[in-house]
């Protein structure tokens, strides 16, 4: 399995920037999804996840902010992310999970003016 990670970048407060993920293997489909961002000197936290039945969940601070969705068909995993904040910073890694967490590597996302 290997994922990738794309649509970094810097962005002005309250921006918006959509973040996809490329992933490989024959378990996607039936495997859950996510993203998690690390910010620098802070652990790595959960943003949203993304069930093999669609079933969604985001952390309290990315609530109406954030939009995680996939695609079976391409093997894609995408974040939509709008009303952008400084603290949003961080880098940004896409992962899947089917009893084993596979993680790609991770795009930084910029939130500055």
């Amino acid at each position: 399995v290997q994922l990738q990670a794309s649509g970094g970048g810097l962005v002005q407060p309250g921006g918006s920037l959509r973040l996809s993920c490329a992933a490989s293997g024959s378990i996607f489909s039936v495997s859950s999804l996510g993203w998690y961002r690390q910010a620098p000197g802070k652990q790595r936290e959960l943003v949203a996840r993304i069930t093999n039945t669609g079933s969604t969940n985001y952390a309290d601070s990315m609530k109406g902010r954030f939009t995680i969705s996939r695609d079976n068909a391409k093997k894609m995993v995408y974040l939509q992310m709008t009303s952008l904040k400084p603290e949003d910073t961080a880098v940004y890694y896409c992962n899947m999970y089917l009893g084993i967490d596979y993680w790609g590597k991770g795009t930084l996302v910029t939130v500055s003016s």
